[in-house]
Formats: C-alpha cells, sequence, structure tokens
C-alpha cells in the first residue's frame, strides 16, 4: 500500500470515530481528543491528518455522504433495469430516512452540521451543501422524466417539486429522530406526497 492510501485510510478511520461519537454524543462532544481515543490512535495523529477540527468534521461528512450516496445505488439497483420515475423517488426519498444506525447517523451529524454553520463563518464558506443539491438535481430530473412519461402532471415545476419532496423528507427524518412520529408515519406522509403528483 503506498503512502497516499495508508493517509486515505488514517482519514477514514478517524472520521468513522467522529461519526461514531457524534452520531451517539452529538457533534458538540467530537473533540480532537474524543476522536484520537476512538480511533485508537495519539492525538498528534489526527492533528497530522486534520489541522482543525473543521477540517475533521468536512472530511468526516464528506465521507458520510459517499457512504448514503452507495447506499442509495444498492437501493435503486433492487428497483430493477428500468424502474419508473416515481419509484426512484420513493427511494430515494425513503433512503433519506432514520431507517437504522447508519442513516440516523447520517441524519443527526448532518443536521447538527448545518445548525453549527448558521453562526459559523468558517464551517459555512466549506462546500458541504454539494451532496444534497446533486441530490436535489437528481430528484428535478425523475420529475422531469415523470412528466414525459405522463406519471406527473404538466404543471409539476421538477425543481420546485424536488426542492419540495426533499425538505419534507429531511423534517420528516428529524421528526422520526424526536419521536414525533414512527417511521410507518413518515413513509405514510411521503406516499400520499407522491400519490398527489401522480396521475391515477
Amino acid at each position: 500500500m503506498g503512502r497516499r492510501d495508508d493517509r486515505e485510510t488514517w482519514r477514514r478511520q478517524i472520521a468513522e470515530a467522529l461519526l461514531r461519537v457524534a452520531g451517539r454524543q452529538g457533534l458538540h462532544a467530537a473533540t480532537m481528543r474524543a476522536m484520537a481515543a476512538k480511533a485508537d490512535v495519539s492525538l498528534h495523529l489526527v492533528q497530522h491528518y486534520f489541522e482543525t477540527k473543521e477540517q475533521l468534521m468536512l472530511f468526516a461528512l464528506t465521507h458520510l455522504a459517499e457512504r448514503m450516496r452507495t447506499r442509495v445505488e444498492e437501493r435503486l439497483a433492487v428497483l430493477g433495469a428500468d424502474p419508473r420515475p416515481r419509484e426512484v423517488i420513493e427511494a430515494v426519498l425513503t433512503q433519506a430516512l432514520p431507517t437504522d444506525e447508519e442513516s440516523r447517523v447520517f441524519h443527526l451529524v448532518y443536521t447538527s452540521y448545518a445548525m453549527l454553520a448558521v453562526t459559523d463563518a468558517a464551517l459555512r464558506r466549506q462546500p458541504f451543501l454539494a451532496a444534497p443539491d446533486a441530490m436535489e438535481r437528481f430528484v428535478a430530473d425523475q420529475v422531469r422524466l415523470a412528466r414525459q412519461s405522463g406519471d406527473m402532471s404538466d404543471g409539476a415545476d421538477p425543481r420546485l417539486e424536488a426542492a419540495a419532496l426533499l425538505a419534507m423528507s429531511a423534517g420528516l427524518g428529524t421528526g422520526v429522530l424526536l419521536g414525533q412520529r414512527s417511521l410507518a408515519e413518515a413513509l405514510t406522509v411521503i406516499r400520499h406526497s407522491l400519490d398527489r403528483l401522480t396521475k391515477p
């Protein structure tokens, strides 16, 4: 294994430690020292690969987004070779819900990071919106396909519908984490919203 591979392995190991700590105790508990202890490495090693906690947080978020993208791709693969756009959209929205430990951590860490970025200019300058922006474009493309196939009304604006659906899914995910509603109830809301967009 080359030095570059070693570097990426260490960075991912440390990022996984941040996600484990943040997923159980919140981002406020994810100090550099806590990361070192969780990853079973020295504080010096953590600081060698990440000069600041902000750098570590951004890398961890990017790493988690990559993992979630893989989960979405796996979920879409189950739908077969030619799924209907409605099925694709539902799969994406459902995957964004905290249905298991990994997706629960993703939702919790991303939401916590976003709240910190509201008041922290250094965090706000980081491109952590790249992944959700890409997902919004993907869902908008699916809405366009649904319109073309006649599954959705011609009046459905792809960008607006994609933004509304993803915002709804994110809000439902937070509600599930807080115990406001069950996962089954959240899924019912998603399907109800898609039913209203889909032509009979």
